[in-house]
């Protein structure tokens, strides 16, 4: 008889466990011969030797389904304990699993693009109307190889340009005032990674989210870097994103040409970049339409309606507000 003590790691416990250790429950009666016990991130473990090699070797397995699928049923222990595949295995297309266990995928021809584009290329410039999955295919990519241990870290941010609020006027520390801007890309990450592990890869800063002013001076290594919102760059701030890149890092710069909040007179970095930058060999560029919005159906029509406009005061015409008339009747 021996005594063994597994420790669980990349996932959180309670996920393996099952709620109210329902599935620890499972296979303590699957290894009878074996006393388990769990507490914490730490599976005790004594008996058959044999057994418990078994043991040992079948929670491995389990360990890869949970990073991979972010969840395990009672169903999918006995699939997996019997060296079958499990039925999410077969889907085609999947990015990441989401913290449900739903397939994250690319659901337009552009975002499917954004994914090629990812392999093939070390720096990818998205940019397309809000709702078109730009950012959220990003966090998607960059979670995958982070997952896929293809790099050590992922590197999110944003320029905190005011759009029509001032940062000055918000409550509280200067991460406090700064939290807000970046609430979409911790949104996203909470969809995609469980909330407890999310919060120790943010505390070991194998997450890093940060806005685009803290990245001047840091050579980027190793790292899917994603800067999101580019269109409220200025030239300066883009070129010293840019040049943050270091070795076996991939950057995604996403953003929105139509929704720039740059004081007027400012040229958009975004706008500039995708000019300078077109024909560089290495260098993606993936443009998104109404097409690809995965929003309430009212956004994509809110989109197009703002593009005709826009389209119609670029060719001269002036928007006039109706006539009112003070006659009385």
């Amino acid at each position: 008889m021996i005594e063994k003590h597994i420790v669980i790691e990349d996932i959180d416990p309670v996920l393996l466990y099952g709620v109210n250790n329902v599935n620890m429950q499972m296979l303590k009666a699957l290894y009878p011969k074996l006393r388990i016990v769990a507490r914490g991130n730490v599976i005790h473990v004594m008996g058959d030797e044999l057994e418990m090699c078994a043991f040992e070797e079948n929670i491995q397995k389990l360990q890869q389904h949970i990073l991979r699928f972010n969840s395990l049923t009672e169903k999918e222990i006995l699939q997996i304990l019997k060296g079958e595949k499990t039925n999410r295995e077969g889907v085609e297309g999947v990015i990441v699993y989401s913290v449900t266990g739903k397939p994250i995928t690319a659901r337009s021809l552009n975002q499917q693009q954004l994914v090629k584009a990812y392999q093939e290329n070390d720096m990818i410039f998205a940019v397309g109307p809000a709702g078109s999955g730009k950012t959220y295919t990003s966090i998607a990519l960059a979670v995958r190889a982070l997952k896929n241990k293809e790099v050590r870290k992922i590197i999110l941010s944003r320029p905190a340009v005011e759009a029509g609020e001032k940062l000055g006027f918000l409550p509280g520390d200067m991460k406090d005032k700064i939290d807000p801007y970046l609430q979409p890309l911790y949104d996203a990450l909470e969809d995609m990674i469980p909330t407890q592990k999310l919060h120790e890869m943010m505390e070991q800063n194998i997450i890093q989210i940060a806005p685009l002013a803290f990245m001047r001076g840091r050579t980027l290594n190793d790292a899917v870097v994603v800067l999101d919102e580019a269109q409220n760059t200025t030239s300066a701030q883009i070129k010293m994103f840019l040049t943050r890149m270091g070795i076996n890092t991939k950057m995604i710069i996403t953003g929105d040409m139509t929704q720039i909040d740059l004081p007027k007179g400012v040229r958009s970095g975004l706008r500039e970049a995708c000019e300078i930058l077109r024909d560089i060999k290495g260098i993606s560029f993936i443009e998104m339409n109404e097409k690809d919005i995965v929003r309430h159906g009212l956004v994509t029509r809110i989109v197009k309606a703002y593009n005709k406009y826009e389209a119609e005061i670029e060719r001269g015409k002036e928007y006039t507000e109706p006539k009112t008339t003070n006659e009385k009747i």
